[in-house]
């Protein structure tokens, strides 16, 4: 009986205090039509997949994507040291962008959650190291940003649609994706509550600061 009233003192803890990823737009997630079976084939190992050769190419150096989780004792900020990118610019306006992300190279303000984040009980990189977001539209308009962003986001080895703000400019020299938003770490199948007295928040707060430039 202490248990159960310890765990709910604890979720109405968590759901009470606020925290930086409560206040970042939510993204809108879809699931998507799933592809027609094949017969049974070998498993194949798990491979980093090929950026395309087109468009601008990210500079990586210059740009960052990365995460703020939250859980009833604070918030840990984390991110990815290796990625890679393009975004495609006609006339004036960015229309299509990709990116491939290390899993391997994700990392956190601590060294035992870095190491925590990378098993089975959040990203399972050795199954799936790769993760990448293919843009199936980007239009003018939308409440947070210049742009309302849709794609496809496989994380885990789960592809889900994603829908999210983002301040984009595109100038001579350079253009910019700047977006932040909470998406449910859950619908990708990242399960783990965290401890029975410490809580994690199903949200999790994405931010992407990246710069593609033009000469």
């Amino acid at each position: 009986m202490r248990r159960v009233l310890f765990l709910g003192l604890a979720l109405t803890a968590l759901t009470a205090c606020e925290t930086e990823v409560d206040t970042k737009p939510a993204a809108e997630v879809k699931e998507i039509a799933a592809p027609v079976p094949e017969a049974a084939a070998t498993p194949a190992a798990a491979t980093m997949p090929v950026l395309p050769e087109k468009g601008i190419k990210v500079d990586a150096a210059a740009s960052k994507i990365g995460f703020i989780g939250a859980k009833v004792t604070g918030t840990h900020e984390g991110g990815f040291t290796d990625f890679t990118g393009y975004a495609v610019i006609e006339g004036e306006e960015l229309t299509e962008t990709m990116f491939i992300v290390d899993m391997n190279s994700t990392f956190a303000d601590a060294e035992k959650l870095t190491k925590h984040l990378k098993s089975d009980d959040f990203f399972a990189v050795q199954a799936n190291p790769a993760s990448t977001f293919t843009t199936t539209s980007i239009t003018a308009g939308g409440e947070g940003g210049t742009h309302t962003v849709v794609g496809i986001l496989d994380l885990r080895g789960q592809k889900k649609e994603l829908t999210f703000p983002a301040t984009i400019t595109v100038a001579a020299d350079m253009a910019t994706f700047k977006s932040e938003f909470k998406m449910n770490r859950k619908l990708w199948g990242i399960q783990y509550p965290g401890k029975p007295d410490d809580l994690i928040k199903d949200d999790v707060a994405i931010v992407v600061d990246l710069s593609f430039p033009r000469s």
